[in-house]
């Protein structure tokens, strides 16, 4: 059958940049998604199995855009790493419906978007079948303060993963979730220097290198068709999320 094919989402920096570079060395071609071309490209780098392609997420016709293009270069779909997401603080009483929207539209939506389409793609081709991997959070459990928009869309991607594993029994896909706390990236610098904690405080929290989600992703998507992870959660030891802190 020849090499694997993945698709990777948000895959222009942070978590999905590594993700797709620990892929495309485990010998993966590897299609790059993401709304910035020049991140897509500095993630590819000089990869001969990488196929960039602008997408935004949020978008029905970029997402069938995106699938469409993997289809006619490599005829086949095997991993889509749903992994493209957004943030945006504020409280049940502040945020901005616009705010809502936007978070809405890239988490959840723009979660089921890709996953219909790859599934469309793994239910009819030969060998039938493949894998759909989502990034949860730690948020997908618990909230942070001033974080509504951005809890409501990961515990909403709990429900989603669970529908698509059910569903995906009937063509062979398998769905599991990785719920991510504090790897380390662009996003998490501001940790070190202290961040809102439920108490009122403001805590500098540990985080750790995100090449163990890489590698954590990587093992689960290593697995038959027939053996799934259907979460896994991956932390920093001692975060403020197990227990009080």
């Amino acid at each position: 059958m020849g090499a694997k094919t993945a698709v990777v989402t948000g895959a222009g920096s942070g978590i999905g940049r590594r993700i797709t570079r620990a892929l495309l060395d485990a010998g993966y071609r590897v299609a790059l998604a993401g709304r910035r071309e020049d991140a897509l490209e500095d993630t590819a780098g000089a990869a001969p199995d990488a196929l960039v392609v602008p997408t935004d997420v949020a978008s029905p016709e970029s997402v069938a855009g995106l699938f469409a293009a993997v289809r006619d270069q490599w005829g086949r779909l095997d991993l889509l790493v749903n992994n493209a997401g957004v943030s945006a603080g504020g409280t049940v009483a502040d945020l901005s419906v616009e705010r809502w929207r936007r978070v809405v539209d890239t988490n959840l939506t723009g979660m089921f978007l890709c996953a219909q389409q790859a599934v469309q793609l793994m239910k009819d081709q030969e060998p039938r079948g493949g894998r759909i991997i989502n990034n949860g959070s730690i948020s997908a459990h618990a909230p942070r303060p001033a974080s509504v928009a951005y809890t409501a869309t990961k515990h909403a991607v709990t429900g989603l993963t669970k529908s698509i594993s059910l569903d995906g029994r009937a063509w062979n896909v398998a769905c599991g979730q990785i719920d991510i706390g504090n790897a380390a990236t662009e996003m998490t610098e501001r940790m070190s220097a202290g961040i809102p904690q439920a108490d009122g405080r403001v805590a500098a929290e540990p985080t750790f290198d995100v090449q163990h989600v890489a590698d954590a992703v990587l093992y689960m998507a290593s697995l038959p068709l027939d053996t799934n992870v259907q979460f896994l959660t991956i932390t920093a030891t001692t975060m403020p999320f197990i227990g009080r802190g």
